[in-house]
């Protein structure tokens, strides 16, 4: 019998053996299928995004907030991502873009001091310098202030050396920017909650650019940044956002549904950052013209909606710097619809306005706060007074 139980006892450990191996193939050969439930984005292919819940929130009859249907995505760089850009630090930014600044307004400076230089300055003279500083976008007011003061200053000192006439035209110039305007970004967690920009604007004054390149300017400051896409109704608006996103590791909270309620996207992206202990939830609305009462409201909206999680700290216009008194017109209507908090002047290097500064702090009582300065991703720039003056006067 001793035989037979030695052969009994190999059957069975083959047997094990055998039973074994099967089961790891079984396992490898599911496992080589794919995770069936891992989250893709409407067009079907993984981006690395995550279903936060099949449901919109909008404003309820009575203030609240109620389900409406339609997703609402997380989109975070996947294991796939590229390695991500550190953007560069955004001190001293504007110092090192003064060359590029001082040459889009160059012509103020030089026709200014031109006039200002000329021996016996006519009425003549005086109303050319008035003229050059109203097509600079300075305002009025403030126009007449300037020379008002310039004037006194030749009378008084009875002289136009250009040195001298250079460095009263600095220090008025700088008088009207006001360098003692609060500038900072409000981006510090408060309260167990992140801080929430959102950023507005009309149609075509590089919006969603404007959000991509600020979260590069936050995250080169270490912050941790979501962004949300609310402009729901160009199609192409939340794919932009994601890839500024994704450069530098920032996640986009979306909607899957082309056309859906903005309030809701902005809602889930704050509720996110809530989740994520983010820094900063910057949320990019959609383009809207100033003189659409529907749209305008939508913001107002936007906001309350928004409140029921977390304050908004900033609101922030995006105003193009070519388009001179529109844009100041587009700026009232904004600020009589939400709170605006600060001002980012888009396409600085290609206007000789810059006097617009001036009178969209006069008109609104708030700052400018960034500044466009190119194409670069790293070419929006915390606005610095004495910086701006001086690449204007050169």
């Amino acid at each position: 019998m001793g035989p037979i139980n030695e052969l009994w006892e190999i059957l069975t450990l083959v047997t094990v053996l055998v039973v074994g191996a099967l089961g790891v193939l079984v396992a490898l050969v599911r496992g080589r299928g794919g995770d069936r439930t891992s989250p893709r984005v409407p067009d079907g292919e993984p981006r690395g995004g995550v279903l936060v819940e099949e449901r919109a929130r909008v404003e309820g009859p009575e203030g609240g907030v109620e389900n409406r249907g339609g997703g609402v995505l997380v989109e975070e760089p996947g294991p796939a991502a590229p390695t991500l850009e550190r953007p560069q630090s955004a001190r001293g930014r504007l110092q090192r873009l003064r060359a590029r600044l001082a040459r889009s307004n160059s012509a103020i400076g030089n026709v200014l001091l031109s006039l200002l230089s000329r021996d016996g300055l006519s009425e003549t003279d005086w109303e050319e310098v008035e003229d050059t500083l109203l097509a600079s976008d300075l305002g009025v007011e403030a126009t007449q202030e300037l020379v008002a003061a310039l004037r006194t200053q030749v009378r008084v000192d009875g002289t136009t050396d250009p040195v001298q006439v250079k460095q009263w035209l600095h220090d008025d110039l700088l008088r009207l920017v006001d360098p003692s305007m609060d500038r900072r970004i409000a981006a510090s967690r408060e309260d167990g909650h992140p801080a929430v920009i959102l950023v507005v604007g009309v149609n075509g004054t590089g919006k969603t650019t404007t959000v991509g390149k600020l979260g590069r300017v936050l995250v080169a400051e270490d912050k941790d940044i979501v962004f949300g896409a609310a402009d729901t109704f160009r199609a192409a608006a939340a794919d932009q956002l994601s890839t500024w996103g994704e450069r530098v590791g920032v996640p986009t909270v979306r909607s899957n549904q082309e056309g859906a309620d903005p309030a809701s996207v902005a809602y889930e992206a704050v509720r996110a950052g809530i989740e994520m202990e983010s820094d900063v939830v910057i949320v990019d609305t959609a383009g809207r013209l100033h003189t659409k009462r529907g749209l305008m409201d939508e913001l107002g909206k936007i906001k309350r909606v928004v409140e029921k999680l977390a304050p908004v700290g900033e609101v922030l216009l995006v105003l193009d710097a070519t388009t001179g008194q529109n844009g100041m017109r587009q700026a009232e209507e904004f600020a009589r619809e939400v709170a605006i908090t600060g001002i980012v002047l888009t396409k600085m290097d290609g206007t000789a306005k810059g006097g617009i500064v001036v009178n969209v702090q006069r008109k609104l009582g708030v700052p400018v706060k960034l500044i466009g300065l190119g194409e670069g991703p790293d070419d929006l720039a915390p606005f610095d007074a004495e910086a701006f003056v001086g690449a204007i006067i050169g």
